[in-house]
């Protein structure tokens, strides 16, 4: 009842305070760039990946405490943490959860903490945990921006203008408490400010909803900040390897780091929507130029990256022991800047990154049962949990997982002027527009990504003619697809297979994919291998493997080509058992006669080593092989 009480009160509040403003008759700035690719309408997945989604939904969306994260918002009295951040968090992944699976459960718990954190804004239009002494510094900016991005998530899904007003307010006290204090955003908050200047995500879409000039213009200030001496330097140095953009600083001065992967790609997800908006050329190129960076020096087999949270020029370190590797906000972070690049390109290499981190460090970082997840993801060791931060009952990493893990559903199958591209090939269906504007329904229907055999059903109500572009994986050498029985020939991998035709109703693509498991190497002496399947990266885990020492020599042999190694699925149990694939290896240091015959190792998807988050299943991705001087030398 109080609840319903509140809400009414803030409606009545701001619709009496906004009467004079026009506030609504809101303008919407269309961008200057379109996106390419527009996310689908509504899906549902039945396969590999139900799971998972369903899990985090349950324990981790719908089990959050709302109380816990308001709390700081009434309190008010922060000076060095960032509790605020968690809100924001939590409620942009509990929308993307609900728009994939609306429940009324979840709706009301988004609604009660949307008007929850509205009930906190102060009369100067403040919304976070800070003290009044204590604003603008560390993490409060940061904070700010994830209540706005929340809140304006929470208008995008209702169209509710009050709570546009109220980011409205929040941007304008921002601005106002800057020009006050006379200081410039990077210089306030961590890592050359770019913790603080991230906020130039939600201003940009501020004035994309508004059409107010004057959020345009800061938005411009913040990036011409980044390129003073204070700043990260986000544009002119795009071309500089990330973690080699300024000089190392150790870890006792690592907030001074401009290197701080998280926050450095938080910046640029904002400059992709600044650039949507302008079409300044510039923009884009920046982020391009980046994404190419980090893709060549630091993303790893797992698809993530950072060492203590920072680029450290990472690729370099495969396979060795790295401390804090592959930060779960920063695999996140990287899976939504790829998202951004998607659908503002259709290139194809953002596809295949996603994909990359997604199955593998992403889904590797979450607890079977969805409650947590892990703040760092090695490629060798045990799983664990994060620690408690800022008193607040979970973590970064916690409050970041969710976020990417609800981003490829809308991905698998997207619309655009020329038609339909499918991504991603789960098991499930989509509803997607077509060039004419009629309604669309893929059916999936595939074991994928455990197995490459898809089929796709098209439902549509009246024949078009438009393109379906299929990507066809890197890492499928050789393809096949059919249409109706017809083959199409498939000209090569990592790129997008488009065929354009008349489609009707119940036309059927067909697809197989090249599932061979391939060998990963790397180094010279000693030499580490590692085993891919499709999409997925294969670990050793202590459950499965009674009698070989994790740390044992353990070598994968090869076919005739040396590249591929035979490999035999083995049936699941029950429905809580990983996948397993028997690979035949030889192990051990002494190899003589029978020492010599390869025997079956079991090796499950690195997102199903570790599982259960102790010495259990101490897990391992790269084997490190024999060095024999009498082969090879020194």
């Amino acid at each position: 009842m109080m609840h319903h009480l509140l809400r009414t009160y803030i409606v009545v509040f701001f619709f009496i305070t906004s009467t004079f403003t026009g506030l609504y008759a809101q303008s919407t700035v269309a961008p200057v760039v379109p996106d390419r690719l527009s996310p689908a309408a509504s899906v549902s997945l039945i396969g590999y990946l139900n799971k998972p989604l369903d899990a985090a939904y349950e324990n981790r969306i719908l089990a959050q405490d709302i109380e816990r994260l308001l709390a700081p918002f009434r309190d008010r009295s922060e000076t060095h943490w960032w509790q605020s951040e968690f809100w924001g968090k939590w409620f942009t992944s509990a929308i993307q959860a609900y728009r994939y699976h609306p429940t009324e459960a979840l709706r009301a718990k988004i609604d009660s903490a949307a008007y929850g954190l509205l009930a906190t804004q102060t009369a100067d239009g403040y919304i976070g945990n800070y003290a009044v002494t204590h604003r603008l510094q560390e993490w409060d900016i940061w904070g700010r921006k994830y209540s706005m991005l929340g809140l304006l998530a929470y208008y995008e899904l209702t169209g509710e203008h009050t709570f546009l007003h109220a980011v409205s307010r929040m941007a304008d006290h921002l601005m106002a408490e800057l020009a006050e204090r006379n200081v410039r955003i990077v210089t306030q908050g961590n890592y050359r400010g770019m913790a603080a200047s991230s906020v130039l995500e939600p201003i940009v879409l501020l004035y994309k909803y508004t059409a107010k000039r004057k959020y345009l213009d800061f938005a411009e200030a913040i990036v011409q900040q980044w390129e003073t001496a204070e700043g990260p330097q986000l544009i002119s140095k795009s071309a500089v390897p990330v973690a080699k953009r300024f000089p190392y600083a150790r870890a006792a001065n690592w907030v001074t780091q401009g290197q701080k992967a998280y926050e450095m790609m938080s910046c640029y997800e904002g400059l992709v929507e600044l650039y949507r908006i302008t079409g300044n050329p510039v923009y884009k190129t920046a982020v391009e130029n980046t994404w190419q960076s980090i893709r060549d020096t630091e993303i790893d087999v797992l698809g993530s990256g950072s060492a203590s949270e920072c680029w450290f020029d990472g690729r370099r370190a495969t396979p060795y022991a790295v401390k804090h590797a592959d930060e779960t906000c920063v695999t996140a972070t990287w899976i939504k800047l790829n998202q951004q690049l998607l659908r503002l390109t259709g290139d194809v290499r953002y596809a295949e990154a996603i994909e990359q981190s997604y199955y593998n460090s992403l889904l590797g970082a979450m607890k079977p049962d969805g409650s947590t997840w892990s703040m760092y993801s090695p490629q060798a060791g045990v799983r664990r949990t994060g620690s408690n931060q800022c008193e607040m009952g979970l973590n970064c990493c916690v409050a970041s997982g969710p976020r990417g893990l609800y981003t490829l559903p809308f991905l698998i199958a997207m619309s655009g002027d020329e038609g339909i591209t499918v991504n991603f090939y789960e098991a499930g269906a989509t509803a997607i527009r077509s060039p004419r504007g009629q309604e669309v329904h893929l059916e999936q229907t595939s074991r994928y990504p455990l197995e490459g055999e898809v089929s796709i059903r098209l439902e549509i109500p009246k024949a078009e003619k438009f393109t379906v572009a299929l990507r066809i994986p890197s890492w499928s050498k050789r393809s096949t697809v059919k249409i109706n029985g017809i083959s199409y020939p498939v000209d090569r991998s990592g790129a997008y297979l488009s065929i354009n035709r008349d489609w009707n109703n119940n036309d059927q693509i067909e697809l197989s994919l090249d599932m061979r498991s391939q060998l990963h190497t790397w180094g010279e002496a000693p030499v580490y291998f590692a085993v891919q399947r499709g999409p997925l990266m294969l670990a050793l885990d202590r459950r499965y493997n009674a009698g070989i020492a994790l740390e044992e020599v353990i070598t994968p042999v090869p076919d005739s080509s040396g590249y591929f190694v035979p490999v035999t699925s083995m049936p699941n149990k029950d429905s809580l058992s990983a996948p397993l694939f028997v690979i035949p290896c030889v192990t051990g240091l002494w190899r003589f006669g029978e020492e010599e015959l390869p025997k079956p190792v079991y090796f499950t998807p690195y997102a199903h080593a570790g599982g259960t988050f102790d010495e259990r299943s101490r897990y391992r991705v790269w084997l490190e092989q024999l060095i024999d001087p009498t082969e090879t030398g020194l």
